[in-house]
């Protein structure tokens, strides 16, 4: 597999370079750590140079399986998202101490190379959410019953098991 896909800025051509391929992931270099690839991801991708900038406009689309963060059940999670970055050499950004809003949004290369490998797998990563739902209303599992409430398999009239808590709380109120 390979690990890195490098660009030699020097040897880029003025029109721009175009490329279409698959890539090739583990899981483990995702950061949802239960995401499984259904299929390779594949960007379509243009890299430029004007002046010491490098642009690189770019769509990432792939097929992954998550699972859910309140039901644990595995759900199909598509992706398909498009970027625009700026790259610009390190060296800039040494030169100045101050952060502003528009350098929050570049980023930078060393040496004459760009890992377009790498860039896709941040657009990758950016893409997903923090807690993956295989619905937006999904209730997740009743903790009565452990079973999925989405489902209908859970018919428990009360969503919360008893906890010894609640007898304190009205103990409390009660002497109030």
């Amino acid at each position: 597999m390979d690990t890195t896909m490098l660009i030699d800025i020097d040897r880029l051509p003025k029109e721009g370079l175009r490329l279409s391929r698959d890539f090739e992931f583990l899981s483990l270099d995702l950061v949802e750590e239960n995401a499984v690839f259904l299929e390779p991801p594949h960007a379509d991708l243009t890299v430029r140079l004007v002046g010491d900038e490098i642009l690189v406009q770019g769509v990432v689309s792939a097929r992954l399986s998550f699972v859910c963060s309140r039901c644990l059940t595995p759900f199909e999670f598509p992706v398909a998202s498009r970027f625009d970055i700026v790259y610009l050499p390190e060296e800039i950004d040494a030169l100045s101490e101050e952060l502003t809003d528009e350098k929050i949004d570049q980023m930078y290369y060393t040496g004459r190379q760009l890992d377009l490998r790498a860039v896709v797998l941040e657009q990758l990563n950016l893409t997903f959410p923090a807690k993956p739902l295989c619905a937006p209303g999904c209730e997740g599992i009743c903790a009565v019953c452990g079973e999925i409430i989405r489902e209908a398999k859970c018919s428990c009239l009360v969503k919360e098991p008893e906890s010894g808590l609640n007898k304190i709380k009205f103990n409390v109120r009660d002497k109030s």
